[in-house]
């Protein structure tokens, strides 16, 4: 079982939890959502490739539950979360009024000043 060795100790953090960013509502939480583009969501994740990792950042339409966007790289920052975030807005020309919500400090970082 070498490969289980091999992956057993291969990860990647993709959360710090010594949060400095300011903390937002959670304005998704009561949302009711009835159509497209009214509540986006967002999360990002790692994929273990031969030379190490690269990293997904996927914005995701809570009603039709389809990524609208995403973006990929070997640096998890608010970068990422902004190309992500562009895709998701370049292709959908969301309504004013769309949120956008992720729980991570890296995405809440990447869209201050956005809905």
């Amino acid at each position: 079982m070498r490969n289980a060795r091999f992956w057993k100790h291969r990860f990647a953090a993709t959360t710090d939890s010594d949060q400095h960013e300011p903390v937002f509502p959670d304005r998704a939480r009561d949302c009711k959502v009835d159509g497209p583009n009214q509540l986006w969501v967002a999360d990002l994740t790692y994929i273990a490739i031969l030379g190490g990792f690269v990293y997904l950042a996927a914005i995701m339409d809570a009603w039709s539950r389809r990524i609208v966007g995403y973006a990929l790289s070997r640096r998890i920052d608010a970068r990422l979360t902004l190309a992500g975030l562009t895709a998701a807005i370049e292709d959908r020309n969301p309504p004013p009024g769309c949120i956008h919500h992720s729980d991570s400090e890296h995405a809440r970082a990447g869209s201050l000043g956005m809905t």
